[in-house]
């Protein structure tokens, strides 16, 4: 738990105990009722934090990051910040990749190239990239495989980086590979 974390438990406790405070000295003349509705009260919040913390679970199930047709087609939404994201297996390891035209490579988070399998304390930073968050040290690696979409390529070249990155980035490098890249009705569509 990190200390953002703590400090919002903080917060809502806080003003759970306020809000009880004020309650309880309200409605002091008519304790069962009080009880009822507390219990009934602390059982919708437990729902909610239930449904926040199973959110990253259900998710995928309801809105799917993407579509993928047999005859090599992948149509994925754009996402509510505006953005294109889908997911590719790295080495057999699922990977959420912002689909990124302005970016020249496919770049791996510290995190994914790890779950990936990739040894990252092995790695040589001696290289350098432009992000909206400054400069950022990479280095090289082979992705053994990257499958989208029932679509395999093997030996891809991609940058590790060492600095602040949402999650990974899927280039130019990699999307040259596909013969049409198009937007149509906020869907965007890879053909191979």
């Amino acid at each position: 738990m990190t200390a953002d974390d703590t400090a919002r438990i903080l917060y809502l406790s806080l003003l759970l105990g306020a809000i009880g405070f004020y309650y309880v000295i309200a409605n002091r003349r008519r304790m069962g009722q009080m009880l009822r509705h507390a219990v009934l009260w602390a059982l919708i919040f437990i729902g909610v934090l239930a449904a926040v913390g199973l959110w990253q679970d259900v998710k995928p199930r309801l809105a799917p990051a993407q579509i993928t047709h047999g005859d090599g087609v992948v149509e994925v939404p754009r996402d509510r910040s505006g953005h294109y994201v889908l997911w590719a297996n790295v080495n057999g390891t699922a990977t959420e990749f912002l689909v990124d035209t302005g970016a020249s490579n496919v770049v791996l988070s510290m995190e994914d190239a790890r779950r990936a399998g990739i040894d990252v304390d092995s790695l040589a930073f001696m290289g350098q990239a432009q992000t909206a968050n400054g400069t950022v040290r990479t280095a090289p690696v082979w992705i053994d495989a990257l499958e989208l979409g029932g679509i395999r390529d093997e030996r891809v070249k991609a940058y590790v980086t060492d600095g602040e990155l949402f999650g990974s980035l899927l280039g130019m490098d990699y999307l040259r590979r596909y013969e049409k890249i198009e937007i149509a009705r906020d869907k965007l569509i890879l053909t191979r």
